[in-house]
């Protein structure tokens, strides 16, 4: 069979900008004529001559539309001068196994499948991102140009005859128009994910603490993967490597609507875990969003560990991770919104810390320049520079390895640390699919107010609890790599006690406005109290600065982490 490129006209879709992470829209946006089409190619065409002869890596989390899409995009890939893809199984790869295949075959990149933690099903979420060949997101540079691209393209190049059965490994070559070779390897979707990790962690000893053989007590654990891409993953590590029991684990089938699960590790979307946890059965539990790259960790009933709190314990134990112990110990940094836990780790360590605006992206320069090996969002993402992306699975050995190394359950982990560095309350409040203007109007009330300079020494008291603003902007950071500006990523209101607000919109929601609200407040000696107790005074400020329920109608936020 003859295999020919064909050019087909196309008209323009208004909206296709990226945001932090790629473009999110609803199914029936995505499944519009040409309208995965024509991202596609101003993708390919974003990366220029550098297409020709190519590697990329293809896969997504399993949600509806992915095996759809993963067929658009092998033909138009065949039909612009790729010489080779690398596609998961069924389409199957999660968002940190695609970030280490880019760096392990030095491809040029990858496209990502995937809206995360989105809901999906055909009247839910999809989305599409492009990772560069260090394997992190597009950095805005490169989103800012597919952006362009997709606003003045007239048509797109595609092998329409083309058909790949993405279900069976194996090697697929074809011949277009008769003088082209294009490979479509499909690849086991796990297989060099788990290697890459066996090498950070020492699975002799991971295994030898969950069977007990060390300290005469099996641990209890309880892994959810909220029928997102984690589950082979989970099975192949933590069953068949680490020889957990069956029943460790749960939801491990990847499906199109993650069984109706909304797959976004936090108390509210992973309840089911946080109630068998609660009844103190278990030692650990932990959850992963449909991508695979963030993650939830919770101690014996289901003490919670907060994203920020993770990442500074994470730090201050990283030299018992062997990958570390070999390849030293760089920076660590968060982003913006994070709470500031980290860097009390890092004075103590001597390490550089870094702030960053939300996006994974803002930490691959610092780690291609060698300066950053630890990082994390408030938004349950941990990484390290294994890779350029945040990974679940290993935020889960990590704590794992902290736990073997250390003989202590997670709660006296975390108060032997707040002892040590005093503790960071911290809460976000979600807002979901607010009216977007109502969004825009609030955040310009929000810049006109900390504009005038007599907002700087205002008091706010709530509970009997009084603030002094001590300095107040939208947050701007500059690149100490490649000297790139990043403006407006989120209103900061900092306090003389060292509390924070900070208001921000999201990029990762596919309809609407989502309002995030975060609060920050450190305590160096009353650090066994109540987070919700401890934190509402500064909420109630919070809410008066803002004008938030005015501005959303909202009386309550969809989302409390």
């Amino acid at each position: 069979m003859t295999l020919t490129v064909e050019t087909v006209e196309t008209t323009i879709y208004d909206g296709q900008k990226p945001g932090t992470s790629g473009l999110r829209k609803k199914v029936k946006v995505f499944t519009q004529v040409n309208y995965t089409e024509n991202f596609i190619q101003c993708i390919l065409d974003a990366n220029g001559s550098a297409l020709k002869g190519s590697t990329l890596i293809v896969g997504g989390d399993g949600r509806y539309y992915c095996k759809e899409a993963v067929a658009i995009i092998i033909q138009i890939c065949a039909a612009n001068g790729v010489s080779k893809l690398l596609v998961g199984q069924n389409g199957i790869l999660s968002t940190p196994a695609v970030s280490a295949l880019i760096r392990d075959h030095k491809a040029l990149g990858g496209i990502v499948l995937t809206a995360s933690h989105n809901p999906g099903g055909p009247n839910s979420d999809f989305g599409i991102k492009f990772n560069c060949g260090n394997g992190g997101p597009a950095p805005d540079v490169v989103t800012d140009h597919i952006y362009q691209l997709t606003t003045a393209i007239k048509e797109y190049k595609i092998v329409k005859n083309l058909h790949v059965d993405i279900t069976k490994v194996d090697i697929n070559t074809y011949n277009i128009n008769n003088q082209q070779e294009f490979v479509v390897e499909i690849i086991d979707s796990v297989e060099n994910y788990v290697n890459c990790m066996k090498e950070i962690f020492d699975f002799g000893k991971l295994r030898k603490f969950l069977s007990g053989e060390t300290t005469g007590k099996p641990l209890r654990m309880l892994i959810d993967s909220m029928n997102g891409v984690t589950g082979p993953y989970v099975r192949e590590i933590f069953l068949n490597c680490l020889s957990a029991s069956e029943d460790s684990v749960v939801h491990t089938k990847p499906l199109p609507d993650f069984g109706g699960l909304h797959p976004d590790p936090n108390l509210t979307y992973a309840k089911h875990l946080v109630q068998t946890v609660a009844d103190g059965k278990y030692d650990i539990g932990a959850a992963f969003d449909g991508d695979g790259d963030r993650n939830m960790i919770i101690g014996y009933k289901a003490f919670f560990v907060t994203p920020s709190d993770s990442l500074a314990v994470i730090a201050n134990y990283v030299e018992c991770i062997p990958y570390f112990q070999k390849y030293g110990i760089q920076g660590f940094a968060r982003s913006m919104p994070t709470a500031a836990a980290v860097d009390l780790v890092g004075q103590k360590l001597g390490k550089e810390v870094f702030e960053v605006p939300t996006g994974w992206k803002y930490f691959g320069n610092l780690m291609d320049a060698g300066r950053l090996c630890l990082c994390g969002e408030e938004s349950f993402g941990t990484g390290s520079n294994h890779i350029r992306e945040k990974d679940g699975i290993w935020a889960v050995l990590a704590w794992l390895s902290i736990m073997q190394h250390t003989g202590l359950s997670i709660e006296d982990i975390l108060k032997l640390h707040w002892s040590t560095y005093g503790r960071n309350y911290f809460t976000r409040y979600d807002y979901e699919e607010c009216e977007l203007k109502s969004c825009n109007d609030m955040m310009a009330y929000l810049e006109n107010i900390i504009s005038d300079l007599s907002f700087v020494g205002r008091e706010f008291t709530a509970g009997g609890k009084t603030y002094k603003v001590k300095m107040a902007d939208n947050f701007s950071y500059t690149d100490p790599v490649d000297k790139s500006v990043a403006t407006k990523q989120g209103i900061r209101v900092l306090f003389e006690d060292g509390s924070r607000i900070i208001i921000r919109l999201s990029g990762t929601g596919s309809t609407g406005g989502t309002v995030r609200l975060y609060i920050d407040s450190y305590e160096k000696d009353n650090i066994l109290g109540e987070a919700s107790i401890m934190l509402k005074p500064l909420i109630d400020v919070a809410l008066e600065i803002s004008r938030l329920p005015q501005f959303t109608g909202r009386s309550s936020p969809t989302v409390i982490t």
